[in-house]
């Protein structure tokens, strides 16, 4: 009962977390599957799982810009440019395949390094110099490529396996379930010792087995569902590694520590002793290196680099999912698993209504209700909080 009154107060104290999110996929899959009846099939996840790569590889970026209350516009620029250097180095001078996709990751992290300097040290609203990166990195982009409008992806590309290639031996899903799990429970263990040790409140083993218990429900049918198409993505192990080293260094360092104290109050932050200008700086790098190798994983779903990569709906995309999966938009409160979360309902309606045979605009108006009643909770929530006397 102690767990139920604990729910209790955290929801009227405005404390939603991800449940919206996770309501909100559940009636997604519902819907879906009982018009289509073919949403939850094994080929149509494991497609999302490959599809959702590339768009939550950047919207950890954007994640943690907006822990920083801040916003980065040009993502989708970047994306493009760093794909069309790749293809340029490697397609077109015969470069080492892996050499073009560090110098690609390298050039994404230079240009958010630019954004972070006018931002962090000149004082130019973010807003104002990643709006002209979404302009003038486009230019850079079509310039790079040239007079070529598209080059394809040889067969044997690094980057066509980023999204092509499968583990279709079953040990390789099974075992991917269980690291997870296990490294779950052994780390959320190691943190409420520490806070036990520390005389803080703690959850008791029982509740840590039980959660642990629900991630091995959760990867364990993961794993069954994509054995039974091809296998386990690829493309999904590597947005997996990306989720977790960002949580890791969010959750569990000094300069993830930071990055919330800076979005939560930058003077009150400063006069802690906290380097804002470094953290802003290193945060739109970050950001910007992890929307080129996000770039990376569109050419090898479109089959090579073109001039248009990175335009379209891309950017609203990213920047939805980041905060439909419960990141705010006002600074200082979130989590890296948003990006998944979010990408994962955006990415949910768009194959749901293709599986329709709906048109574009339905898809944007559904991505465009769902992205402002994310938005709505977000500001109840806060509003709940303050009046709650919490901050």
């Amino acid at each position: 009962m102690g767990y139920v009154e604990d729910f209790r107060r955290r929801i009227r104290g405005g404390e939603l977390g991800s449940i919206p999110v996770v309501i909100g996929l559940i009636i997604i899959a519902i819907v879906f599957e009982a018009q289509t009846g073919t949403f939850l099939t094994p080929r149509n996840l494991s497609n999302i799982s490959v599809y959702i790569a590339g768009p939550g590889i950047m919207a950890v970026g954007i994640v943690l810009v907006l822990l920083l209350g801040e916003i980065d516009l040009s993502i989708g620029s970047v994306a493009g440019l760093s794909a069309a250097i790749w293809a340029v180095l490697s397609v077109t001078h015969g470069v080492d395949d892996v050499v073009s996709i560090l110098l690609a990751i390298a050039a994404g992290a230079a240009v958010g390094t630019v954004h972070g300097v006018f931002f962090a040290k000149v004082g130019v609203p973010a807003f104002v110099v990643t709006l002209a990166g979404f302009l003038g990195w486009s230019g850079v982009q079509i310039w790079v490529m040239g007079e070529e409008g598209t080059i394809n992806i040889p067969r044997d590309s690094w980057v066509r396996d980023f999204t092509d290639f499968y583990f279709s031996d079953i040990s390789a899903a099974y075992t991917l379930a269980a690291v997870i799990t296990a490294g779950y429970v052994l780390l959320s263990w190691r943190h409420e010792r520490r806070r036990a040790e520390a005389r803080l409140a703690a959850r008791p083993l029982t509740e840590i087995l039980i959660r642990g218990g629900l991630v091995a429900l959760i990867a364990f049918v993961t794993a069954y569902t994509l054995n039974q198409h091809r296998g386990l993505p690829l493309a999904l192990v590597l947005f997996l590694a990306v989720l977790l080293l960002a949580d890791f260094m969010v959750r569990r360092t000094t300069y993830g520590r930071q990055i919330f104290a800076v979005g939560g109050n930058a003077e009150a932050a400063r006069r802690a002793g906290i380097n804002v200008a470094r953290v802003r700086l290193t945060v739109f790098t970050i950001a910007g290196a992890l929307a080129a190798f996000g770039g990376l994983f569109l050419a090898g779903q479109g089959g090579g680099a073109s001039k248009s990569l990175g335009s379209g709906n891309l950017l609203m995309n990213v920047i939805a999912a980041a905060v439909i999966g419960g990141t705010s938009l006002f600074g200082g409160r979130g989590w890296i698993w948003a990006a998944l979360l979010g990408t994962l309902v955006i990415q949910s309606i768009t194959s749901g209504l293709n599986l329709m045979n709906m048109s574009a605009e339905i898809q944007y108006m559904i991505t465009g209700a769902v992205l402002l009643i994310a938005v709505v909770l977000d500001s109840v929530s806060r509003r709940t909080q303050r009046t709650a006397g919490r901050t």
